[in-house]
C-alpha cells in the first residue's frame, strides 16, 4: 500500500509537472486569444479550429486553482489569458449570458445559451474571483446565475430546462452532445449547476442562492439517484419520468463527492446527513460493479445490456475523488485502496509520458484510441487537474 503522503507526493509532481505546463506550453494562442481548440493525440495543431466556452471556462477555473495552491506567476498568468478572453469573446453583451463556440478569431459562431455552458462559466469565474479578488468576475459571475434562475428554472417541476436561443427562445436541439438525448432534463446539467452554485456560494452567500442551491440537492436525491440502486438516471421529461436506463460509473462517483461537497459547503447538518448517506451508496456500487479486473472504472452499462468498457480520461480522474471522498467518511480501506490501484492504472495506461497530459480513452485491452484528442472543446485539464487538487487538499487534511 502507498502512504498517503507518498501518494500526495506523487501526485503533485505529476500535477506541477506534466498536467499544469503542458496547457501553458501547448495551447495559448497569443495572436486571437484564449486557447487553440483542437489538437490531435500526435500533438499536430489546428490554430484555425473553433474555441468552445466550456474549454476556456474550464481552463479558468483549473489555472485560478493552481494559482491559489502554488502562488505561481505562470498559472496567474494563463487564467488572466483565460478570463480576458472570456470576457471579450464569448460573453454577449446584448442578450447576456455566453455562447457556446466562437471561431479561432473570437466571432461567436453558435450563440445557443446551454444552460450547462452557463454553468461551468460560473465555476470559473468565482475561482478565478477567489484567486484574485476581481470583482467584476464575481458579478459576471452572479448575472450568468441570475439568468439560469430567469430563464431556466422550471417553476412548477422545479429543476432546470436545457438550452436556449440566443434570445433566450425555446432551443428544439437541447442536447450537449451528438450522443444525447433530446430530453427536457438531464442529470449533467443538474450535477454542473450543482458545482458552480456550490462555488459561487463560497464567494457570496446570498440567499436566494443558498435556498436555490440547497432545492437542487433535494431534487437530485428525490428524482436523479434511483432510489433503489443509487445510481443516476440520465434524462427525464420536464415532470422528471425518466427516459433513460444508461449507467454512468463516472457520473455517479463524481456526483457522490460533488453532492457532499455541496451539503458541506451550506452547512446544513440535517441535508449533510441525508447526502452523506446517499454519497456513500453511491460510493459503494461503483466500488461494487464499476471495476474492471485491472483497477480501472468502466465507462457505462448501457440500456440494451451491454458494458462499455472503456476507460475514459475524466471517468478515472474523478473515481479517485470519489473514491477518497468515501475513504475519508467510513476509514473503509476498500475505498483507498481503489484509489492506489486506479492511481497506479492511470499511471502505467492514461497519462501520457511521451507527449504529456492523458489520453481521452483506451479500450478494454488498454489500447489507446489514438483518433482522439489531446484538446478540443470536452478535452480539458479541469477534470485531472482537479483530482490533483482535491487529492493534495484532502490528504493533507486527512494527516493533519
Amino acid at each position: 500500500m502507498i502512504p498517503q503522503l507518498e501518494l500526495r507526493q506523487q501526485i503533485e509532481k505529476h500535477l506541477t509537472n506534466d498536467i499544469l505546463p503542458y496547457w501553458i506550453d501547448h495551447t495559448i494562442d497569443e495572436e486571437y486569444g484564449g486557447f487553440y481548440g483542437y489538437i490531435t493525440n500526435d500533438q499536430q495543431v489546428n490554430k484555425e479550429a473553433e474555441k468552445g466556452c466550456i474549454l476556456n471556462s474550464r481552463i479558468l477555473w483549473s489555472y485560478s486553482k493552481a494559482y491559489q495552491m502554488f502562488k505561481d506567476e505562470r498559472y496567474l498568468k494563463v487564467a488572466n489569458h483565460a478570463y480576458s478572453f472570456l470576457i471579450e469573446s464569448f460573453i454577449d453583451p446584448e442578450q447576456g449570458g455566453v455562447y457556446w463556440m466562437v471561431d479561432y478569431k473570437g466571432h461567436p459562431v453558435e450563440d445557443r445559451k446551454h444552460i450547462y455552458n452557463q454553468s461551468f462559466a460560473i465555476y470559473g469565474l468565482s475561482e478565478y474571483y477567489m484567486a484574485t479578488g476581481n470583482e467584476e468576475s464575481l458579478e459576471i459571475a452572479k448575472e450568468l446565475y441570475e439568468l439560469i434562475e430567469k430563464h431556466a428554472y422550471d417553476q412548477d417541476n422545479k429543476g432546470y430546462l436545457e438550452a436556449f436561443t440566443r434570445t433566450w427562445g425555446v432551443d428544439e436541439d437541447l442536447r450537449l452532445s451528438g450522443k444525447d438525448l433530446n430530453s427536457a432534463k438531464s442529470m449533467n446539467t443538474h450535477l454542473h449547476i450543482l458545482e458552480a452554485y456550490t462555488n459561487l456560494y463560497r464567494v457570496w452567500k446570498d440567499e436566494g442562492l443558498k435556498r436555490q442551491l440547497t432545492e437542487l440537492i433535494e431534487v437530485t436525491l428525490d428524482h436523479i439517484v434511483h432510489p433503489d440502486t443509487y445510481q443516476f438516471i440520465l434524462f427525464f421529461n420536464e415532470q422528471w419520468q425518466p427516459a433513460s436506463n444508461t449507467i454512468s460509473y463516472g457520473h455517479d462517483i463524481e456526483g457522490s463527492w460533488l453532492l457532499y461537497e455541496a451539503a458541506e459547503v451550506l452547512q446544513n447538518e440535517r441535508l449533510l446527513e441525508r447526502v452523506e448517506n446517499v454519497s456513500l451508496k453511491m460510493a459503494k456500487k461503483v466500488l461494487e460493479d464499476g471495476i474492471d479486473s485491472d483497477g480501472s472504472v468502466m465507462n457505462e452499462l448501457e440500456g440494451n445490456g451491454h458494458l462499455d468498457k472503456d476507460r475514459v480520461w475524466w471517468v478515472q480522474a474523478e473515481s479517485m475523488v470519489g473514491f477518497y471522498n468515501a475513504f475519508h467518511l467510513t476509514k473503509d480501506s476498500a475505498y483507498y485502496n481503489a484509489v492506489e490501484r486506479l492511481w497506479q492504472y492511470t499511471t502505467k495506461y492514461v497519462i501520457d509520458h511521451k507527449s504529456g497530459e492523458w489520453y481521452w480513452k483506451l479500450d478494454e485491452n488498454n489500447h489507446v484510441y489514438h483518433d482522439f484528442p489531446k484538446v478540443e472543446p470536452w478535452k480539458c485539464p479541469y477534470h485531472n487537474s482537479r483530482f490533483c487538487f482535491e487529492m493534495i487538499e484532502r490528504i493533507n487534511k486527512e494527516q493533519g
